[in-house]
């Protein structure tokens, strides 16, 4: 009977959670049994523990007992190589993770240590371990962080960065575990993907992800292509076109939509830019495709992208801004003259264009790895996500020590000068005990505007945002200190806890009295994650703490996603809105945003999966010619004359000359492929008003167009074959036109296909591009 029961429970809890959720009964089981190992194991010497671990590799299957041998002596070796004793819940989180789940731990529950546990596990299994962290500065702090757990357990480690060297990338992908952003192991793929000498690829065969930031790499980043271009001459953005542009009057001369994320001239714009033009038609096939394309992206640059916000100047260069995180994207910047558009708005001096090489998706990256798994703290909002992309499920770790943070409801005005005045007037009074105060502000102009006005308050805050992210450590370390305002955008994967009292713990008990640290939002984020992770600095480890998050009407998230509301609504005083159908049109407009957001990311796969299969075909027939002498064998059977002449060259000169030969034209043939792909899906959503459906004739044009590469790559590369000068040196390919670039350009661009009129209506804005 009792075992009927607790089956029933257990059903009853199952169906209870939420779709993509896994059941933590097990896992419980193995941490009982990963504690009875703990005294035989506390016995071992640091030489012994070294041993015990090294016994565990080289098994042909890893059993249950085995995973909770390895776990038991990961939490051993973390207490005496940090000085940390991971909580049961860190060996939970361990063991999901080695299980292949994706663990939802609350925020400051230690996700880190859980995480490099649950790595050594898999290194220790002979399985080569990427941990993808969200950027560099946290990939080389958990590495060197967890560094001595590694070495007691008898494992090697490296890490990577955006300034990692050739041989320093190369030397940490050799390691059992290394740590690196997503970004640059997706630029470092693609790299390889175009290596004309095997000895140049240093990406080892992919094997176990373990994602740091899970929802935010998996979900958020997840349609994001990683492109590698390479260098070419492009003519630089008009100083010109800047100033004819600033010139014009928005809804006379231009406009723009409702979403802000769309500008084009009207009839009496178009004329204006004309006449200034020298009396051009820029609609004639002259002026269409280039005249006209440089006016509607020094368009864009002028009144869409927005200083401060979307992008800082500093010494002399434009910046851009990772919206998801509010830090300066380094070395990346804009595609398709939008990047030298903007400097030339800013007065800057102008960089060159360049051509797609080779791209690929985040999830497409992350789907290379025949196991994934991944730590955060909101992943349950995304399980539905997790388990359709990746297969993946949620394992929902509880906190070690109960949250006892108050959550306030959320406070709504009506306009956006109201908001900022009840937030100051807020931070004032809270201010006025002493009690820390974290204000998390949605971009960087919002942030300085914030700081100026409490400044004009009296009020000293510290302010961190992409102008500053250097000090970032610092800035967060010391935000619980006693009488701290601090002034913060975009909290998530910061990586660094805030401690009451300061990073030396000052004052804790005296700050826990006032209520720990208090949490300001001051807008909704487009996903509700986002707030939560920032609600979460506060009351970690069952530190007291608060939260409240003020909106106003006009927010962008209100403006976008409920462009039409005008219902009278009761507004105080102070200008609060405290209509409960306001209140719940708020919460509409944020669960508007994240389904656009998850369509989007549904469509964007759809027609990504073509492109990734036809990569790997492609990357199949590529791996030949750069490993195998196909090759040689089939020029000189297309052309058994030139082979003839070439006759008294060493064989291995002459297969190397035609494999550099063969690349390049497939390479190149790859690159235009991609161009066109590009153009088709840009309109492929007008084929909808002919009654067709867009997918379906992108797969139509899409299809034959692959087929037609290799064999036009190699009536290419037949042509140079039989022109190139080849001696004993090899083909001298530049004297022939046949040059490959030399500089290449990495950037990240927001994907989106316009498949339907929902993506049509929310169209993307072109993002973030970094130069190498």
């Amino acid at each position: 009977m009792t075992t009927l029961l607790g089956r029933f429970k257990q059903r009853l809890r199952r169906f209870a959670q939420k779709p993509g959720s896994a059941d933590l009964t097990p896992y419980r089981a193995l941490l009982t049994q990963v504690n009875a190992r703990a005294e035989d194991i506390g016995k071992l010497s640091d030489e012994e523990l070294t041993e015990a671990a090294a016994a565990l590799r080289g098994k042909d299957e890893f059993t249950k007992a085995d995973l909770v041998e390895i776990v038991a002596l990961g939490r051993e070796a973390a207490d005496r190589a940090l000085g940390l004793r991971p909580f049961d819940v860190q060996v939970l989180g361990a063991l999901g993770l080695l299980d292949k789940h994706v663990v939802e731990m609350a925020t400051g529950e230690g996700k880190t240590l859980a995480g490099a546990i649950a790595a050594a596990g898999f290194a220790i299994q002979g399985k080569r371990v990427h941990v993808v962290s969200v950027n560099d500065y946290l990939a080389q702090r958990d590495a060197e962080w967890m560094g001595p757990l590694y070495r007691l357990l008898g494992v090697s480690v490296g890490w990577l960065s955006q300034s990692s060297k050739p041989e320093e990338r190369r030397s940490a992908y050799q390691a059992e575990i290394t740590y690196a952003s997503v970004s640059e192991i997706g630029f470092d793929v693609l790299r390889d993907r175009l290596a004309t000498d095997e000895a140049d690829r240093i990406v080892p065969e992919p094997a176990v992800a373990l994602v740091d930031e899970a929802d935010s790499v998996l979900v958020d980043e997840a349609r994001v292509p990683l492109v590698l271009a390479g260098s070419t001459s492009g003519p630089a953005a008009d100083p010109k076109l800047a100033e004819l542009v600033k010139r014009l009057r928005r809804d006379l001369h231009f406009e723009v939509d409702d979403e802000e994320r769309n500008v084009y001239l009207t009839g009496a714009g178009s004329e204006l830019v004309e006449r200034e033009l020298g009396g051009i038609d820029l609609y004639s096939d002259e002026h269409v495709s280039t005249t006209l394309t440089r006016v509607n992206v020094a368009l864009h640059a002028q009144w869409l992208l927005h200083r401060d916000v979307d992008y800082i100047v500093r010494d002399g260069k434009v910046h851009l801004i990772n919206d998801t995180r509010g830090r300066i994207a380094k070395l990346q910047r804009w595609p398709d003259g939008l990047q030298a558009a903007v400097e030339a708005k800013e007065a800057v001096q102008t960089t060159d264009a360049g051509e797609v090489l080779d791209s690929i998706t985040v999830q497409a990256l992350l789907n290379r790895y025949p196991e994934v798994c991944g730590m955060t703290g909101t992943a349950v909002a995304v399980a539905e996500q997790l388990r359709t992309f990746y297969a993946l499920e949620v394992l929902v770790i509880p906190s070690n020590v109960d949250c006892v943070r108050e959550d306030e409801p959320p406070r709504l005005y009506a306009t956006l000068e109201q908001k900022e005045a009840a937030i100051v007037t807020e931070i004032a009074e809270v201010h006025k005990t002493g009690r820390p105060i974290l204000v998390g502000t949605l971009d960087v102009a919002e942030s300085e505007r914030l700081s100026r006005k409490l400044a004009q308050a009296g009020l000293e805050c510290v302010v961190l945002n992409a102008k500053n992210d250097a000090e970032e450590a610092a800035i967060i370390a010391d935000a619980g200190s006693f009488g701290r305002i601090t002034v913060s955008t975009q909290m998530a994967g910061r990586g660094t806890d805030i401690r009451l009292g300061g990073h030396d713990s000052t004052d804790r008990e005296r700050i826990a009295e006032l209520g720990g640290l208090y949490v300001i939002g001051t807008g909704r984020h487009a996903s509700s994650r986002l707030d939560d992770q920032l609600r979460g600095r506060a009351g970690r480890q069952g530190d007291p703490g608060g939260s409240v998050f003020f909106s106003s009407l006009q927010d962008d998230l209100f403006a976008q996603y409920v462009p039409d509301y005008d219902e009278a609504i009761e507004v105080a005083e102070d200008g609060r809105v405290t209509d409960s159908g306001a209140l719940h049109t708020m919460e509409h407009a944020q669960r508007v945003a994240e389904g656009v957001h998850l369509e989007i990311h549904r469509n964007t796969w759809r027609y990504n999966k073509l492109i990734e299969h036809q990569r790997l075909l492609l990357l199949q027939h590529r791996d030949q010619l750069l490993t195998t002498e196909l090759a040689w064998e089939e020029l000189s059977k297309r052309r058994p004359e030139r082979a003839e002449e070439l006759a008294d060259i060493d064989h291995e000169v002459l297969v190397k000359a035609a494999r550099l030969i063969a690349l390049h034209h497939l390479d190149q043939r790859w690159s235009d492929h991609l161009t066109f792909l590009t153009d088709l899906r840009e309109g492929i959503h007008l084929r909808a008003l002919a009654r067709q459906n867009p997918l379906d004739e992108f797969h139509r044009e899409a299809i034959p167009a692959y087929q037609r590469i290799v064999p036009d790559s190699w009536d290419e590369a037949e042509q140079t074959f039989a022109k190139v000068v080849i001696d004993a040196d090899g083909a001298h390919l530049e004297d022939a036109g046949v040059q490959r670039p030399n500089t290449t350009w990495t950037y990240l661009i927001n994907d989106n296909p316009f498949s339907s009129g929902l993506e049509e209506t929310f169209k993307g804005l072109v993002k973030l591009v970094r130069r190498r």
